[in-house]
């Protein structure tokens, strides 16, 4: 199919295309790496009166570190991300999360800002973005605001951006030199979306005590989930096989997957527990190593 007829508007600056949203409302979408948005109009799923281009929107394509965050803008591309140097080295389950996204064409055009507003719930940004607590800067008519990672996904393919507000940044916080993360994921193909994911980041003291945890999770329910209660199971503790199984179980309690072409219900509940279990093992490792090395 053909998308429905629409108009193309290329603003020049990120002050032009947030007069363009704020002037057009509903019936405009932005166009960042176009990887979801346009298969959508292709089936007439989605059909915008206007598609506003930010992707070559210099101002918001950059990798950087400062002030101990590593901070991105919203149309660097994910194929930027996987092999960013500084990415690799500072934050490498961020890299391996871009690594896992479609095919290479795909990784090529498509944009991190565009990936997490997608909201997608099974998308593969929002856990990392979830366990290391990422926050997003956006702009829009009343100026700037950021925006926690665990309070931006508010439904499936729904955030809490507003209709006139642009994602412009997404700031991830350093961890600490002696943390370790991993991103683990559960596909059909190489390249799918995931049926379940998660996301770890954690440290280990010379007790073997885990001393600071974050995780996030994908494929439990209609949103990326940041999973509070086995953080706190977990933290200050020495993580035996027992606590690790507990986790499990406690990751399940909240946990409302939707059932699809991807499994049941039931399937993603024990494939959730059964990747996380295996993320914070591999991170609890990871992160040991680190510390007496």
């Amino acid at each position: 199919m053909y998308p429905a007829s629409f108009e193309y508007l290329k603003p020049q600056s990120i002050e032009e295309a947030m007069a363009l949203l704020t002037e057009h409302g509903e019936d405009a979408k932005l166009l960042a790496g176009g990887q979801s948005l346009v298969p959508m109009m292709k089936l007439r799923m989605a059909r915008p009166k206007y598609l506003i281009d930010i992707h070559r929107l210099a101002d918001l394509n950059y990798i950087r570190e400062e002030a101990g965050q590593i901070r991105c803008g919203a149309m660097t591309r994910h194929i930027e991300i996987e092999e960013s140097v500084l990415i690799r080295a500072q934050l490498p389950m961020l890299a391996v999360a871009a690594s896992e996204i479609g095919d290479v064409q795909v990784r090529n055009r498509g944009t991190i800002g565009g990936g997490l507003v997608e909201a997608d719930p099974c998308g593969d940004y929002a856990p990392v973005a979830l366990a290391i607590n990422a926050q997003f800067k956006c702009v829009g008519p009343k100026g700037e605001r950021l925006i926690p990672a665990a309070e931006f996904f508010s439904f499936a393919y729904t955030t809490t951006l507003g209709a006139d507000e642009i994602l412009t940044e997404i700031i991830f916080p350093l961890p600490a030199q002696d943390s370790a993360g991993v991103y683990l994921k559960l596909e059909r193909v190489a390249g799918d979306f995931a049926i379940v994911s998660a996301a770890v980041q954690c440290a280990v003291d010379k007790n073997g005590v885990c001393s600071a945890i974050g995780i996030g999770s994908a494929g439990g329910g209609t949103v990326p989930q940041k999973a509070l209660a086995v953080e706190a199971l977990l933290r200050g503790q020495k993580i035996s096989p027992e606590l690790l199984a507990k986790a499990g179980e406690l990751i399940q309690v909240d946990a409302e997957p939707i059932e699809d072409m991807r499994g049941s219900a039931a399937y993603k509940k024990k494939a959730l527990s059964a990747i996380l279990r295996r993320a914070i093992s591999e991170a609890l490792r990871q992160a040991e190593a680190k510390r007496v090395s």
